[in-house]
Parts: C-alpha cells; sequence; structure tokens
C-alpha cells in the first residue's frame, strides 16, 4: 500500500474533522431546531425571526449629543436633553444600539438568565455599530463588573460577554480587571431613581492591578442596559478617581423615557 506523504495526513484528518462537526451540527439542528430568542418561534439560522426584528427600535440620530437619548424631531447638531443640562452625569457620552422595549428586553433576559452566550457576538457588533466614533477614540474597553457572589451564581457576567463582543468587532481591548465590585448589591429592578443612586454609591473601584489601564486612558464602560444611568455613573465616577482620562459609555439597550425605570 502506498504510503500517503506526511503533510498530506494532518490536511486529510483536518478536513474528516470538520466534515464529522458539520454532521454533529447538523444532526443538532434537526433534534433541537433553533428558536427566535424573543418569541421563540423557530428560525433558519442564528438571530431573530422576521416579525420581532421589525419590531426591534434601533437608535440612530437625532439624539443627545451627551447621553445618547433619541430625540422625536431634529432640534440641529449638538443640542443636549433636558436631562443632559438637568443633571450632566461623570461620563462624557453614552450610546446604546436600540430602545429598551419587548424585543431588546427578550434578548437581554435570554443573555442574562437563560444562558444564551450564543447571542452576545451578534449584540456586541450592534453596539460597537452604534458605539463607533466613541471606540475611534476609545484606549481600553471596560466592563460594568458583577460582585463576586453574584458572578459565582450566575457562572458569567453578561457585560463582559458583551464587551468581548464589543472588543472583538472594534479591535479596542478589553481589560476584565479594570473596575471591581466592592458591594454587593441589592438588584435594580423595580427601584425608583434615587433608590438606585443610593444603592450602587461606593460599590465600585479600580484596584491595584487596574491602574495601570486606567490612569491616563480614555475608557469605555460597557454594559447590557442603561435605565437610570445610576451603575454607570458609579462605574465612570470610580474610573475618574483613579486617574482616567475621561470615560464613555457604551450599552445594548437604554430606556428612552427616564421616567420609566422598570426592568
Amino acid at each position: 500500500m502506498e504510503e500517503l506523504p506526511a503533510a498530506a495526513s494532518p490536511m486529510r484528518l483536518k478536513r474528516a474533522g470538520g466534515a464529522v462537526r458539520a454532521l454533529l451540527e447538523a444532526a443538532l439542528d434537526l433534534a433541537l431546531p433553533r428558536l427566535c430568542p424573543a418569541c421563540r418561534e423557530p428560525v433558519g439560522g442564528p438571530g431573530l425571526c422576521p416579525a420581532c426584528w421589525s419590531k426591534l427600535h434601533f437608535i440612530t440620530k437625532p439624539y443627545c449629543e451627551r447621553l445618547g437619548i433619541p430625540f422625536v424631531y431634529d432640534p440641529g447638531p449638538g443640542i443636549l436633553s433636558m436631562e443632559a443640562i438637568a443633571n450632566p452625569p461623570a461620563y462624557r457620552r453614552a450610546r446604546a444600539a436600540v430602545r429598551f422595549d419587548e424585543i431588546s428586553r427578550a434578548l437581554v433576559h435570554a443573555l442574562k438568565y437563560g444562558d444564551r452566550l450564543d447571542l452576545a457576538p451578534m449584540m456586541g457588533r450592534w453596539i460597537a455599530r452604534a458605539g463607533r466614533e466613541l471606540l475611534a477614540e476609545a484606549d481600553v474597553i471596560v466592563p460594568v463588573p458583577l460582585h463576586w457572589r453574584r458572578l459565582w451564581a450566575r457562572r458569567f457576567n453578561q457585560s463582559a460577554q458583551l464587551a468581548a463582543a464589543v472588543a472583538a468587532a472594534s479591535g479596542v481591548p478589553m481589560v476584565s480587571n479594570a473596575l471591581k465590585r466592592t458591594k454587593s448589591t441589592a438588584q435594580q429592578v423595580g427601584l425608583t431613581r434615587p433608590q438606585r443612586a443610593a444603592n450602587i454609591q461606593g460599590a465600585f473601584r479600580v484596584p491595584p492591578e487596574g491602574t495601570a489601564a486606567v490612569v491616563g486612558r480614555r475608557l469605555v464602560v460597557v454594559d447590557d442596559v442603561l435605565t437610570s444611568g445610576a451603575t454607570v455613573e458609579g462605574c465612570a465616577r470610580a474610573l475618574l478617581r483613579a486617574g482616567a482620562a475621561n470615560v464613555d459609555v457604551l450599552v445594548f439597550a437604554r430606556v428612552a423615557d427616564p421616567v420609566r425605570t422598570s426592568i
């Protein structure tokens, strides 16, 4: 029997392995068809079904240059919302990919509570597209950290998953240890704006091992949802106290109506 060239065997093995994986994926698709993460209807590939896609509201201009809150009409370039004027945040700018509504809530909950980590790359690409102006000026991406008890219970940090996807899409490096959550805060869901601010006060700090990634750097904080802004405000203040040059914020979804905070 003729012996295969040494270089040919690994290549054939690689092709055979790829064929086996394709067969296994096809069998899995037949046994467990992919479902839309929002409505649970079968879909032909990753992502939303056409009906849910049509209901997803991406945020585009015009919006507040500071907070990213969408405007009903275009008031002209550089106009700030009343909220940004009355209560300017510590961070410089915030941008969100979509409005927080029925569909985006389903996506966030599927990622956060349903272990749908496969959604993070798609959501991260949308975030990167919404924040391309901010990312073009950024040195480092920083995910909003979880307290170690909540991280142990959930097994992963959804903000870190999104931040990693944004980093992959933008080329801006992510540093996961730049910020630490030192206070085990209560869930923000259902709290009023003042309660959220009080709940998050003093919850974040930059640990010694994260200082080098923060001092003098232009940072982008990534989170899943922005409601009152208390969480990213706490992160921004901690990073600025530690010497960050400036802090911007990117989230997947934001509540367009500041009065509505229930998630």
